[in-house]
């Protein structure tokens, strides 16, 4: 019993040892980049960093996260600027370079981290096999938001099932990498210049190239808007038809894979109904870009 003891005690202070980044891309996000920060503040076990990467933003992003740093001093957020292009992946690369953490959490502007999301990362990453990870969503500004946690999770286990474990696909709303496997993939990652694609899973398949293993985490929960129901049906035609051009990216032809895209478009005119309706009981949407 002593020995197993050891062997638990010996993972629990790995995982507490790692040291988590947290990088936000953000665009135009003044709607809601404080709610993200204060998320990513009150954490059980404190993040290494928060950076926030601001790319041309337009609107009040940068004042509002410079504010933040003048009301929380102690916290560890950062403001970058990636002011060279527009665009997410670059924008995306300029933040997980210069983090300095050994695990480089990715999330969105949007995203809304549960309380014990970096803890969760640690314990993810405690196998030192685990090169990255991912996990479920709850839209926060949807109803009944309990079930739509468990039907996240339950079609994300399902993804890896059809997929056969061959893919382990990340969520960029919710993942984190080891440093080590983002030095080991940067140099490959897929510029994507006509934004045709889905830059989470390209970096899913990147570290299957690489055989590098990724674990779905159920308890690394994070809070996230369903803004993109706002979208016309034509522009979230395209948004999910971004897998299709991801896999053709990578010659990757397995028909299991198409499954999110069929849940994707079936829950559509259903779920922005249901959006609809329950932004009317209660408060004003959060919309995209911040506008």
């Amino acid at each position: 019993m002593s020995a197993n003891r050891s062997s638990g005690d010996a993972v629990n202070n790995a995982a507490v040892q790692l040291r988590v980044s947290i990088v936000i891309p953000a665009y135009n996000e003044e709607s809601v980049i404080r709610q993200c920060l204060i998320a990513a503040i009150y954490q059980s076990v404190p993040a290494h960093e928060i950076i926030v990467v601001d790319n041309l933003s337009k609107d009040r992003t940068t004042d509002i996260v410079r504010q933040m740093q003048l009301e929380y001093p102690e916290s560890p957020i950062i403001l970058l600027s990636q002011d060279r292009e527009q665009g997410l992946i670059p924008t995306r690369n300029y933040g997980l370079d210069h983090a300095t953490g050994d695990i480089l959490g990715r999330i969105d502007a949007d995203s809304i981290v549960e309380p014990d999301w970096v803890e969760q990362v640690q314990k993810a990453f405690a196998d030192q096999s685990v090169q990255a990870a991912t996990g479920p969503v709850v839209y926060y500004d949807m109803p009944m938001r309990r079930f739509g946690l468990k039907a996240d999770d339950k079609m994300r286990q399902l993804m890896l099932k059809l997929a056969k474990h061959q893919y382990h696909f990340l969520f960029g709303s919710n993942m984190a990498l080891r440093a080590t496997a983002w030095e080991t993939i940067r140099s490959e990652t897929c510029r994507d210049e006509k934004d045709e694609m889905h830059e989470d899973i390209d970096l899913s398949l990147h570290l299957a190239d690489h055989d590098l293993p990724v674990r779905y985490w159920p308890q690394m929960v994070s809070g996230m808007s369903a803004r993109r129901l706002e979208d016309s049906p034509r522009d979230y035609r395209y948004y999910v038809t971004r897998f299709d051009r991801t896999y053709k990216a990578h010659n990757v032809r397995k028909m299991a894979l198409k499954a999110p895209m069929v849940v994707f478009f079936s829950v559509y005119f259903p779920a922005k109904l249901l959006r609809a309706i329950h932004t009317v009981n209660t408060a004003q949407p959060v919309r995209r870009g911040g506008q």
